[in-house]
């Protein structure tokens, strides 16, 4: 018996030096996130005044889906009467994969009508590496501006979540299904 447990604490030691190297191993070569802190003072640069909707929709987010580990910032435009088209473009931010930016474009049916103009940030989820955000990222869309208001969706693709959350000028009420199709160039095309 006393065998078994010498022989189990040396295997228990022995596991433990084994592991550590590799816990942190992965510990430095994990992708970072973006606290809410550094996401809500980018957004304070970018909105201005705006900033307690902002900070309120941010901590909902990383909440719900954690820390991203990119973000998006740009302006957008849009409109829609049932059918809808929405572009926009802006700069992606990582910690550790660099920066690019992007453009990005996309339709949108249903019970939605107005236009907007609008500044947007965009929470970036699971990014594996930065190209791989030229995709399409469909979702569920609802806006209800009179001169101006906050909105927050979702969009995934791949695993990729991407959160816009856009404070926008305009008249636009509804609701419609779409998505975001992000390319490295400007297009007219958003199909």
């Amino acid at each position: 018996m006393r065998a078994m447990i010498r022989m189990f604490a040396f295997m228990l030691v022995f596991a433990c030096f084994a592991v550590a190297p590799a816990i942190a191993q992965s510990d430095r070569t994990r992708p970072r996130g973006y606290s809410s802190n550094e996401l809500i003072d980018a957004g304070h640069h970018f909105f201005g005044t705006v900033s307690k909707s902002l900070a309120q929709l941010i901590e909902r987010a990383v909440s719900q889906w954690g820390v991203p580990n990119g973000y998006i910032l740009g302006e957008e435009g849009g409109g829609a009467f049932v059918a809808g088209l929405r572009y926009g473009e802006g700069m992606l931010y990582t910690k550790n994969a660099g920066d690019r930016k992007v453009y990005w474009q996309g339709p949108s049916l249903g019970f939605d009508i107005g236009g907007e103009g609008a500044r947007t940030m965009m929470l970036v989820y699971n990014l594996p590496a930065v190209d791989a955000i030229f995709n399409r990222f469909g979702g569920i869309d609802g806006s209800a501006y009179f001169i101006g208001g906050f909105g927050m969706t979702a969009l995934t693709a791949n695993n990729i979540i991407v959160v816009p959350i856009r404070s926008g000028v305009g008249l636009r009420l509804g609701a419609s299904v779409g998505y975001l199709k992000f390319t490295p160039r400007p297009t007219w095309n958003p199909f």
